[in-house]
């Protein structure tokens, strides 16, 4: 064994040399910039229609180029937009000379591929000089998660009313139980106006319940239609361009705020990137959320900034994002909202050039909660990271839109909004909070320090549901309890959303009720820049970082040390076929379950995870089969095939690497009875409480949902998996068997 210096000892147990980083591999998308199979930007126009786009002739176009061709280009200026050198036009996103509304006018008319190829001309620096420009509102703002882990309404208002009272013009929460997303919304709602009159809120749900929530004024905006750079990808995730147009329309329609989702990355994620880089991949997407009418993007990585943040130029590629959303004149909500990475160097880098140079929402999601309760899985910046984010924005006389608030005004605060919730149930009949539960909830670190019952929070979604109520029973409930200054504050939130004064882009209200929008508060900013750049022998150099593994290593990866305690053997029975038994749950796996991969994300053996689940379904009296999904690769999908042939409806499916779902025939692919997402934290334990709870829906029981634990350790280790996850996808697609659809398994465990 080759002998390790101490220095290198110590230097391997840092942060950055535990991270994950990836080697480029163009030719599957592992590439975030400059792929060698981006086209070259062009156009061709003829009887005022797109003939040519990008060097693909109009016969070829996919759904995506149909769908930019006719709605993303102003057709009037193409020819003279796409005819300006690209690094000229670079020179004027900073030049002080040239302002933002000829930039915008000429972007107009570019393709995605003119766009990528123009920003790939900026270095970090310059594009920072360029976001200064062109962020479509003067005013810089900022969002925050908040969430906990037991969906606790009273809970969710005070620490909404702390966040808005901390300056955040925008909160978003989510929940681990997607029915009980009418009480999350409200709570969230209700504590907002408390702590910030005209704070925007969202629920993050599948889009259908989250458009409902919305029409029953619970929520304000939405960021949670996702759109993708592929056209396969898009066939995988859920719907189509025209599709997600549509639902822009049904959101404006009801006086509410939308952006779009998108971010680098997920088409390599999904195994469906064309070779093409990160980057022109999500141009195509922004061309498509301009194309759609929206307001704005959440987009700068976002979900998979995890992976991009491992291979090289991972920064500037989500900088550059940002950049094309500003350039077409949409806002940029320019994500800096996951965890990204346990190094604190790397962490603050990430987010440093945004936070110096403001954009329309530096974070789409500060978690001002602890990191255990947030159910997006943890934020780049945290509870524990909102005094450093306040004190940088004080060092360097910049503007967060955050301010600094004492522990007095912390509790009045607090007090405040659950109180308000205290109230609301007392009116509209939901189970009551008492006085002892206020203060728990007032004085709470987290959601582990109340004790209300998940029942009870059930119970105010239920009895939301059945009475169909709304905003406007709220408004009923607090005046007839007196509480006056809250009915109009409610009232003067329903009345100024259906002026429609949020659908300007990149509206938010002050705390006056007085919107702030590119209409009225347009920026105004121009500035300079050239210099050096990092590239040719130099840039290769610093790209081949000694700690970097490559695809093929991580193929390797698989712990053959790992000795299983169960082994198993699967063998094809024959097809699937619609069961008849209304006691069997079906046991759904992926194409490559126990065949190319052998061990999940949180280094559990499949046998052992497989033996968990069916012995799970086993002790609740009901009966196991085991079926194997070949054609796809999608849990969503892959569980809802499995319900459809599942005797009793329910059925809990397993990929590989780890990731579990329990579901229901009459459900989306996208919506779900229980999802455990965090495949790196899924214990064997979890795995036997899933199929126990699979049973119990089966039997029509309503048992306690799966809830993983994690924290900040764990979210490192999730930032690590990341890569892996590429990896695996990949292996999953390769052992699809298109000519197959599900195949019944039999099982043979082989115990030690």
């Amino acid at each position: 064994m080759k002998r390790k210096t101490k220095r290198y000892e110590y230097l391997d147990s840092l942060e950055v040399n535990k991270e994950s980083f990836i080697r480029e591999d163009p030719s599957i998308g592992l590439v975030t910039m400059h792929s060698p199979n981006d086209p070259k930007p062009g156009i061709k126009v003829e009887n005022g229609r797109i003939v040519e786009m990008d060097g693909v002739k109009e016969a070829d176009f996919d759904v995506i180029d149909k769908f930019i061709s006719r709605y993303s280009i102003d057709i009037s200026i193409c020819e003279e937009a796409m005819a300006i050198d690209s690094m000229e036009f670079a020179r004027r996103l900073v030049d002080i000379n040239v302002p933002r509304s000829e930039i915008v006018r000429l972007a107009g008319g570019m393709t995605p591929a003119k766009a990528v190829e123009i920003v790939n001309c900026l270095n970090a620096v310059e594009m920072m000089m360029a976001m200064q420009k062109l962020r479509t509102r003067r005013t810089p703002g900022n969002q925050a998660h908040v969430c906990n882990r037991k969906e606790d309404p009273a809970l969710l208002a005070a620490d909404a009313a702390v966040a808005a009272a901390m300056g955040f013009q925008e909160i978003e929460t989510t929940l681990t139980v997607s029915r009980l997303s009418p009480s999350t919304a409200l709570g969230v709602l209700i504590g907002s106006q408390i702590g910030h009159p005209g704070c925007l809120t969202q629920c993050s749900v599948e889009e259908g319940v989250e458009l409902e929530q919305g029409m029953r004024g619970f929520t304000t905006y939405a960021e949670t239609l996702s759109v993708y750079g592929t056209e396969e990808v898009f066939r995988q995730g859920d719907d189509l361009p025209w599709s997600k147009m549509f639902l822009t329309a049904a959101y404006c329609s009801r006086g509410l705020k939308n952006r779009f989702t998108s971010g680098g990355g997920s088409e390599c994620l999904m195994g469906y990137a064309e070779g093409k880089s990160m980057l022109y991949l999500e141009a195509r997407c922004i061309a498509l959320i301009r194309g759609a009418g929206c307001q704005g993007v959440q987009n700068g990585g976002i979900d998979c900034v995890y992976f991009s943040n491992s291979l090289p130029a991972s920064h500037i590629n989500t900088m550059a994002e940002n950049i094309i959303v500003a350039m077409w004149d949409l806002e940029c909500a320019s994500g800096c909202d996951g965890f990204w990475s346990g190094s604190v160097s790397r962490n603050t880098s990430h987010m440093l050039p945004w936070m110096i140079t403001g954009t329309d929402y530096i974070h789409s999601g500060v978690g001002t909660i602890t990191v255990e309760d947030n159910n997006f899985g943890g934020s780049g910046y945290n509870l524990q990271d909102l005094d450093d984010e306040i004190t940088i924005q004080r060092d360097f006389r910049v503007d967060c839109a955050l301010r600094s608030i004492d522990e007095d005004e912390w509790i009045e605060i607090r007090q405040k909004a659950a109180h308000a919730i205290q109230v609301l149930c007392q009116q509209l009949g939901f189970p009551e909070y008492s006085d002892e539960d206020i203060e728990k909830v007032v004085f709470a670190h987290s959601s582990k320090d109340i004790e209300r019952s998940t029942a009870d929070n059930i119970a105010v979604a239920e009895t939301i549901e059945k009475n169909n109520l709304t905003l406007i029973d709220v408004i009923k409930a607090f005046a007839k309890a007196g509480e006056m200054e809250l009915a109009e504050s409610f009232l003067e939130l329903l009345k100024k959303k259906l002026s429609g004064d949020l659908l300007q882009t990149a509206a938010m209200y002050d705390r006056n009720f007085e919107v702030l929008s590119a209409v009225n508060n347009a920026n105004d900013y121009r500035g300079p820049g050239t210099g050096y750049r990092v590239e040719g022998e130099r840039w290769e150099e610093i790209k081949e970082i000694r700690q970097i593994i490559d695809a093929d290593l991580l193929k390797k990866m698989q712990p053959d040390e790992t000795r299983p305690h169960i082994g198993v053997k699967l063998s094809d029975i024959g097809e699937a076929e619609q069961g008849t038994d209304e006691k069997e749950v079906i046991v759904g796996i992926s194409p490559s379950f126990a065949k190319d991969i052998n061990v999940t994300l949180s280094g559990a053996t499949v046998g052992d995870a497989l033996y968990e689940v069916m012995a799970g379904i086993e002790e609740e009296g009901m009966n196991c089969r085991v079926v194997r999904v070949e054609n796809e690769i999608d849990l969503g999908i892959i569980a809802k095939k499995c319900s459809m042939l599942s005797g009793s409806g329910i059925s809990v499916c397993l990929q590989a690497k780890g990731t579990a779902v329990i579901h229901q025939r009459d459900l989306t692919p996208l919506n779900n009875l229980e999802l455990l997402p965090m495949a790196p934290l899924i214990t064997l334990e979890y795995y036997r409480k899933a199929g126990r709870n699979a049973a119990q829906y089966a039997k029509n029981l309503s048992p306690d949902p799966v809830i993983l634990d994690w924290n900040y350790d764990t979210l490192v280790a999730k930032t690590r998996a990341f890569p892996k996850v590429v990896v695996m996808n990949q292996i999953e697609k390769a052992s699809c068997r298109p000519e197959r659809n599900c195949t019944d398994i039999k099982v043979e465990f082989l115990h030690d």
